[in-house]
């Protein structure tokens, strides 16, 4: 596995966006869904890698964006259902923890749902070091969110 910057407009991508979009819409209500859209990971500020085998098929994606020069927010981890079990969503965010750390930010975050659904990336989140936290940046309080964070 090889992880990369990648283009999240490109059809594979986009693929396993749409389905991480339409699952976050089933588990959330509307204004409890955070997740950026393909455009916007495509954003300036916005550090989007892909995971591919060798031959080129995508394992998964994940995103850095750039809050401040001393702080990032993860966006749209998602691995492919045909790479689960396989450390994929670990090599991706180890990945966006180096750049973020090799861009001098100092701190890491991350909103995610309170479902059941979500319980694995938490634990994933966890394993890394991520720690509860308040809502930071743009985010408020909601039933639907729970907010993580790493110092670097």
């Amino acid at each position: 596995m090889r992880v990369a910057e990648g283009d999240p407009l490109v059809p594979d991508v986009l693929a396993l966006l749409d389905e991480h979009l339409a699952e976050m819409r089933r588990t959330s209500p509307p204004e409890s869904v955070h997740a950026l859209d393909p455009y916007a990971l495509a954003a300036e500020g916005v550090l989007f890698l892909a995971a591919r085998e060798d031959d080129g098929t995508l394992l998964g994606v994940g995103a850095l964006k750039t809050l401040s020069p001393a702080e990032g927010e993860l966006k749209s981890m998602r691995t492919a259902a045909s790479a689960r079990g396989r450390g994929v969503a670990s090599t991706v965010l180890t990945a966006l923890l180096e750049a973020a750390r090799s861009r001098g930010m100092s701190r890491v975050s991350l909103e995610t749902g309170t479902e059941p659904l979500f319980d694995p990336a938490v634990r994933l989140y966890r394993r890394h070091g991520f720690t509860p936290c308040a809502p930071f940046a743009d985010y408020t309080d909601d039933p639907h969110s729970r907010y993580l964070t790493l110092v670097l």
